[in-house]
């Protein structure tokens, strides 16, 4: 039997430890989680914590708890612990020794080796001082690995062809941008560039700040010298900027934030993904620098780059999948866990090591893009039916996405809310898979807010909710097997539907496929060319616009009375309008 060799990501906020099970990575639970955080401290007994434990008291004794010890390997200093001092090879070799000890449990048996995942640009030092934590928690090293090449073995083990991957790596402390050729015999790491003073923790700091400011303009009272208030500050500030991944706003509420004040001071904030994202902007400016000068010293451009994959639980940032989309021109990669697929890809880099066979990482991804329309710009100009993507393809399920919207009109009832399937930024060259209508908002000017949430589950069942923010009033509705809904045939007819209506020749639709989908289909090309006609009043002539107007109340007035007869004339004269304005 070979060695058991273990992989394991010694992280700056949270850890991992991962093997090979059956020839594929799994990554161990520790605590009944999957994610250690990389924290130590005593307990008032003075009995050692390592992990959630150790997080949950950082809060009220900090001066006994260590965090973000990453960020100090290869440093020659001691970190106070209670009345002790620790290196940071120590308190390393503390987490690590938990992570030993999971996958003993786990096996029932010894592990005496390891590989350890690093960030390509740690110096000999730093490399060198996670050696010594290794050696100290009782572990073999057998290599040591840079995080970008692991994480790339996570996504490409089993590629024959070899690619170029931008590995976009943002954890708690630390920031890495790599350029990787994988697949094949050899994984290599052509460039790398990064901060190792740069990650999530960097962006708890802002809202830290922001919060400080805040009860110091409303409530006269700086926090700042009171250690046990400012970490559980610092604590409601993570859990905010995390609850920011996935949701348009976030509260921080802490009750008796400073007791001995009179009155005590209570803190409660809404802060929201806008006023976040604008306040950790200039960071992500620097991590784009960053991009541009590993490519620059992998002597590559842009349209060289195959794929980007994205590392580190900050990278769940909205705005930063965004500005590297645009940045590079493709959307990165994330089906697999950014928090797990170094530690996956240390145990496949084991598991080659110990010489078993390997397969790449399972995950259940939705292969399609779910969003809604919206008032958006599109070239250049204002457009009423650009498509707002909440899930994205390839989105690891289940999920659950939200987005805020905004009333156009002061006074505005009602907003109808449609749901598209599809990648297109013109919401009319997507499909429509379901609608509904959120009627009684408030009497208040435009800008009313209105939250969107998407949620999608594992048997492909998608439920939409959009509510009135200041009321709570809300509107919602389910869509059955929606990652199912176009396969193969279905998925081609579609294709072909969507084809005639842009190319205004509704004769070429297959007649098998009308007749597989039916009254449906005359019904969706019918919402779709009213939308569509609507969208050429504004530039038609009077004469054309009376026509506009006949022929989209026909139509109408077909669909109301479920007239399929009357619903195929008006919908082809309408067409050949359309076709007619069009060209």
């Amino acid at each position: 039997m070979s060695d058991i060799i273990i992989g394991i990501d010694l992280g700056t906020t949270n850890s991992e430890v991962a093997l090979i099970r059956d020839g594929q990575p799994q990554v161990l639970e520790v605590d009944g989680a999957r994610i250690l955080p990389s924290i130590v401290g005593l307990a008032d007994d003075g009995n050692l914590l390592v992990g959630q434990a150790a997080r949950n008291q950082y809060a009220l004794y900090p001066e006994r708890t260590i965090r973000s010890v990453k960020r100090r390997m290869g440093e020659d200093v001691q970190l106070p612990m209670g009345e002790q001092s620790y290196s940071p090879q120590e308190v390393s070799a503390l987490i690590l020794k938990r992570l030993k000890r999971a996958a003993e449990e786990h096996l029932g048996a010894s592990v005496g080796k390891a590989v350890i995942t690093v960030p390509a640009y740690f110096s000999d030092a730093q490399r060198q001082a996670t050696r010594d934590a290794g050696e100290l928690a009782g572990l073999e090293v057998v290599r040591i690995i840079n995080e970008p090449t692991a994480a790339a073995l996570a996504y490409e083990v089993d590629a024959t062809q070899p690619r170029t991957i931008l590995v976009y790596d943002l954890g708690g402390g630390t920031f890495d941008c790599s350029v990787v050729r994988a697949g094949g015999e050899v994984t290599e790491v052509l460039a790398s560039h990064g901060n190792n003073h740069l990650g999530g923790d960097d962006f708890d700091a802002k809202l830290i700040e922001h919060v400080r400011e805040y009860l110091q303009r409303e409530h006269d009272c700086d926090p700042s010298a009171d250690r046990a208030a400012m970490a559980r500050i610092n604590r409601a500030c993570e859990a905010a900027k995390i609850a920011l991944s996935d949701a348009p706003y976030a509260r921080i509420d802490e009750e008796y934030l400073l007791p001995d004040r009179d009155p005590p001071v209570n803190l409660s904030l809404e802060v929201s993904r806008e006023d976040y994202e604008a306040l950790i902007d200039g960071y992500i400016d620097e991590t784009l620098e960053a991009v541009h000068t590993a490519l620059k010293g992998a002597e590559l451009t842009v349209a060289d780059i195959d794929e980007v994959v994205l590392v580190g639980g900050a990278t769940r940032t909205p705005l930063i999948q965004q500005r590297l989309e645009e940045t590079l021109g493709q959307q990165p990669r994330a089906e697999i866990d950014p928090d797990l697929c170094v530690a996956a890809g240390a145990a496949i880099q084991a598991g080659v090591t110990a010489g078993e066979t390997t397969r790449g990482v399972l995950v259940d991804v939705t292969p399609y893009t779910f969003g809604t329309s919206a008032v958006g710009e599109m070239g250049g100009v204002p457009y009423p039916h650009r498509f707002v993507p909440l899930i994205r393809k390839n989105s690891p399920i289940p999920t659950v996405k939200s987005e805020s919207f905004y009333t156009m009109v002061d006074g505005q009832q009602a907003v109808d809310v449609r749901i598209y399937q599809g990648e297109d930024r013109d919401a009319l060259n997507n499909t429509e898979i379901g609608s509904f209508k959120v009627e009684g908002l408030s009497d208040v000017p435009s800008g009313n807010v209105i939250l969107m949430r998407f949620e999608l589950d594992l048997d492909g069942i998608l439920k939409v909710t959009a509510t009135e923010k200041r009321t709570g009033l809300e509107k919602h509705i389910a869509i059955d097997n929606a990652t199912a809904r176009f396969e193969s045939e279905q998925l081609d007819a579609a294709r072909q539907r969507l084809s005639a209506l842009i190319d205004g020749d509704a004769e070429e639709v297959d007649e098998a496929a009308d007749a597989a989908t039916g009254d449906r289909r005359e019904v969706v090309q019918a919402r779709a060319l009213l939308e569509k006609g609507e969208r050429l009043f504004e530039t038609a002539s009077a004469e054309d616009k009376e026509d506009l107007i006949d022929l989209i109340e026909s139509v109408r007035d077909a669909l109301a009375a479920d007239d399929m007869a009357g619903l195929e004339r008006s919908v082809a004269a309408l067409s050949d309008l359309i076709y007619y304005l069009e060209t």
